[in-house]
């Protein structure tokens, strides 16, 4: 466990890579459907953002959520450290409360007008691929930051809970965004366990009950549980269009500095889940 802690950023590093590599190759030799911008203009830009998202996590908020961890668990911060738990289990509950947390602040997002205008530029993306996983304004991946960093001094997870956590939530970010063909079958038992592209590619339709659904990033369950499931959009994969209806323009939602401008000029349009217009 030490060693994962002293090579934490390496680790992240390499992963994020190394999937972005692999689902990229996958897209290249079996798409599941055709992409509508120029491919070189968008993974510029999405790329441009997650580098520039990065720095700015590491000016911010250097010690970040991992960082945060190590300070609570040497100062008995947290619910963890109250009990003695093995490492292996508590390294579960850490994966399962931060991966519900993420759950609850994705549809927070999508529930405060405020909030749904930084995350409008993730749903802004009028393709939908392995580089739309870390498409985020850098405004909204700070305020994720902070709110992870807040749950994790109140749980006192273990450091090497929270790496695990954020590698295999960058990881399942870039699959379950991936513009590639699964199987009928091999999709069905598939996101049982974790949230597939056939699954997720749902909330970025333009169509709204579509959007306001299957908000998870890594488990399958909470949207289940919580009565956010949508198991397939109405037009079907190939006959959905993603994206939001009120940005079309491709200079106006897929260059970087468009993208970070959107929430300050864009308008929200009928989106937020709790717009009574509609």
């Amino acid at each position: 466990m030490n060693l994962i802690l002293e090579q934490e950023a390496l680790i992240r590093l390499g992963c994020f890579f190394g999937v972005l590599i692999v689902m990229a190759l996958w897209e290249i030799m079996a798409p599941r459907r055709n992409l509508t911008v120029s491919k070189p203009l968008r993974w510029t830009s999405n790329l441009g953002l997650t580098f520039l998202n990065s720095l700015a996590v590491r000016a911010v908020v250097p010690v970040a959520a991992v960082g945060t961890a190590s300070i609570a668990g040497h100062n008995g911060w947290g619910l963890l450290n109250y009990f003695t738990l093995p490492t292996w289990l508590a390294i579960v509950v850490t994966v399962l409360a931060l991966d519900l947390v993420i759950y609850l602040q994705h549809v927070l997002f999508h529930a405060v007008p405020t909030l749904w205008q930084l995350h409008m530029v993730h749903h802004a993306d009028l393709d939908f691929d392995v580089t739309t996983g870390s498409r985020f304004h850098t405004i909204e991946i700070l305020l994720s930051m902070g709110i992870k960093m807040a749950v994790v001094v109140l749980l006192g997870p273990p450091a090497a809970g929270v790496v695990i956590f954020e590698v295999i939530l960058n990881a399942t970010a870039m699959f379950n965004h991936s513009n590639v063909y699964l199987p009928e079958g091999v999709d069905r038992v598939l996101r049982l366990l974790v949230v597939t592209p056939e699954m997720h590619r749902v909330h970025h339709s333009v169509v709204r009950r579509e959007a306001n659904s299957n908000f998870g990033f890594n488990l399958p369950w909470w949207d289940r549980l919580l009565g956010t499931y949508r198991a397939q959009p109405d037009g079907g994969h190939l006959g959905m269009t993603v994206g939001l209806s009120h940005f079309r323009d491709p200079t106006k939602v897929e260059r970087l500095p468009s993208m970070l401008a959107l929430p300050f000029v864009g308008q929200p349009g009928a989106y937020p889940i709790n717009d009574k217009d509609v």
